[in-house]
């Protein structure tokens, strides 16, 4: 069969209909790969499916966790039996009326729910005016309380730069070293008797030693496993900029440990994101806590300073990996850290227990669990930690 000048008939406007739905589910495309995803369907042609999805999977995914998304998206344009015959005439910019069998990504149904193009709309659609009450008292007060994995990709995109901007005031402890000021058990004769000296050498009032206070030190373990795939990014970008006046190392788990404090390093939270995903290999995929904290103690026991540092590992605790490696590795880290807090997203649900086996033994060997599915909980996360952790 030939396909024919792409410049000509719909293929070009079917290809570019499908890359700015993707480009409206979160996708980074722009007109360069458009092009290209235009070209590589002329070379390889419609006759076989899976053959066209691999030619688009190839120049229009880049990341690793869009992969799902862009085979939704396929699955919801590309279901016309007679695709060779038909050259992708039945691309439709909406997703069919029938319920598909696998439920889709909140950010496939809103991307395939897209406006009808420009000159399609009745006059009467053009003149009805709509308020848009995106960010009322109510609708702010919704998104306070919605459970993350519940959001679209326009809630998600607005809840992930509210997130950014919730302070975490954590706690601080005194440390070894002194400062001068009023009260203490030393007396500070130094400044004592410097100020002596503004009032010809009469010692007028004392000056004390008083201890400093630090902030405590870090260690953050996020899991990216597949069942916390809409927590991850966004938690990341809310650690980023919540501790980022505290000492903090930064780690994140699947099948394996990735560190992730290069791409702490960066001011901008989207530039952290940008070089996480590049570090991060096995997004989305299973969980094996107990071979991540053995490659902890292995080559990073450094970061756990002096019996101070408060662990904050992030994970719904459904492990798959090997329950008595994971329960050494947790002792070793209860021994290791000042206190080991389990934030837990899956503290949404009013009855829940920690039945699952990972989940069990991260309840056993955990000071405290908190919630931090919604921003909510966020927000009172460092109240919550204090009184955990008893300052």
């Amino acid at each position: 069969m030939i396909l024919g000048d792409a410049r000509k008939g719909k293929l070009a406007d079917n290809i570019t209909g499908f890359v700015r739905a993707l480009r409206r589910a979160g996708l980074p495309l722009d007109a360069a790969r458009t092009s290209l995803a235009i070209e590589a369907v002329a070379l390889v042609g419609v006759d076989r499916k899976d053959d066209l999805g691999a030619a688009l999977q190839a120049v229009l995914v880049s990341r690793e966790q869009d992969l799902e998304v862009f085979e939704q998206m396929f699955s919801a344009f590309f279901r016309n039996p007679e695709l060779t015959r038909q050259l992708l005439s039945q691309l439709l910019p909406k997703a069919p009326s029938a319920a598909p069998a696998v439920p889709r990504k909140a950010r496939v149904q809103e991307a395939l729910a897209a406006r009808k193009p420009e000159g399609m709309q009745s006059k009467a659609a053009e003149d009805e005016v709509q308020l848009d009450a995106a960010m009322t008292a109510s609708a702010r007060q919704r998104l306070q309380q919605a459970d993350f994995q519940t959001l679209n990709a326009s809630e998600y995109r607005l809840v992930d730069q509210l997130a950014r901007r919730v302070k975490l005031p954590l706690p601080r402890i005194e440390s070894r070293r002194t400062r001068s000021g009023q009260r203490g058990q030393r007396i500070d004769w130094a400044n004592t008797l410097h100020r002596a000296v503004r009032s010809g050498g009469e010692v007028l009032s004392l000056s004390h030693r008083q201890r400093r206070t630090q902030p405590l030190p870090l260690l953050i373990l996020v899991d990216i496993s597949g069942s916390m795939e809409r927590y991850a990014r966004l938690l990341l970008a809310f650690l980023h900029q919540a501790t980022r006046h505290t000492p903090r190392k930064v780690y994140a788990f699947g099948t394996h440990l990735s560190d992730l404090n290069a791409a702490f390093a960066h001011a901008d939270t989207d530039l952290m994101l940008e070089a996480a995903n590049r570090q991060i290999t096995d997004f989305a995929g299973g969980t094996q806590l107990g071979c991540a904290l053995t490659t902890l103690r292995q080559q990073h026991a450094r970061d756990l300073v002096g019996r101070r540092t408060v662990v904050l590992l992030i994970s719904d605790g459904l492990d798959t990996g090997d329950a008595s490696q994971l329960e050494k590795e947790l002792q070793w880290l209860q021994r290791h850290s000042r206190s080991l807090l389990w934030l837990n997203p899956l503290l949404r649900y009013d009855k829940y227990a920690p039945l699952a086996t990972g989940a069990n033994l991260l309840h056993q060997h955990a000071q405290g669990m908190l919630a931090i599915h919604n921003l909510t909980k966020l927000e009172d996360l460092a109240a919550a930690m204090a009184k955990l952790l008893k300052i």
